[in-house]
């Protein structure tokens, strides 16, 4: 498997903000978020090669006390997610909390590393993030999709996440958000974050303040968070 870095810091992103986390970024991303803010993990042959003894010995040395999840992030850690699944239950072995944080983009990776993970942040990609080109998109929502039911059927801390910037579209948004809440309920959930983009394309506050309007008739809980950790000048 291939590494990129391991590091603890605070936990900038979603419903578990400001938790001490340790990160372990996986190397590799074919997709072109135009937002994306680790561009240098996304060459398939980026970071260093271990084995699995290797990755699970960084976690073990790596490992702070208090630290309250392991954050499996990317790149995208289901490029590699047979290694990610053996790293996570590695870490349920030590009773601290697995975090998967994909964009979800195939299900049967999903579904293969979802019995070692405790929670699962589900991100929906908007057709301006560049993520797909348009002809792929309504496929890969298909698969976020099912990743979603998946999470909500084996009973995980399962959210969602939408990062938005000045390009996204308010109808499209609107499409996107009745489709989520065709297949769950607000029952189902534990969060819905609306997450502006940093440093490139920031929405304005009114925008925000819209789509925002748009998720609460189905979530009362939805919350617009920035990343934090960028505030606070973490990694």
């Amino acid at each position: 498997m291939r590494l990129f870095e391991i590091f603890t810091s605070v936990e900038g992103e979603g419903i578990l903000y400001g938790t001490k986390t340790l990160f372990v970024r996986l190397a590799g991303c074919p997709f072109t978020c135009f937002y994306c803010d680790t561009p240098e993990s996304l060459p398939l042959d980026s970071g260093k090669e271990y084995t699995i003894d290797q990755a699970n010995h960084l976690i073990d040395s790596n490992l702070k006390d208090h630290t309250y999840k392991v954050n499996f992030t990317g790149g995208d850690p289901l490029i590699q997610h047979e290694s990610v699944a053996l790293l996570a239950k590695h870490v349920q072995n030590k009773k601290i909390l697995t975090y998967l944080e994909s964009s979800c983009f195939d299900a049967d990776r999903f579904n293969h590393v979802l019995p070692f993970i405790d929670i699962a942040k589900i991100e929906f990609k908007t057709k301006d993030s560049g993520f797909v080109d348009s002809k792929h998109y309504e496929k890969l929502i298909g698969q976020t999709m099912k990743c979603l039911e998946s999470s909500v059927r084996s009973d995980k801390t399962t959210y969602i996440k939408i990062v938005v910037s000045s390009k996204t579209q308010l109808k499209e948004f609107d499409d996107l958000t009745n489709k989520i809440f065709s297949i769950i309920s607000k029952d189902d959930i534990d969060g819905f974050i609306i997450q502006p983009t940093y440093g490139i394309a920031e929405p304005s506050l009114d925008l925000l303040l819209k789509l925002y309007d748009v998720v609460y008739p189905h979530y009362e809980e939805v919350k617009v968070v920035p990343q934090l950790h960028k505030i606070i000048g973490a990694p």
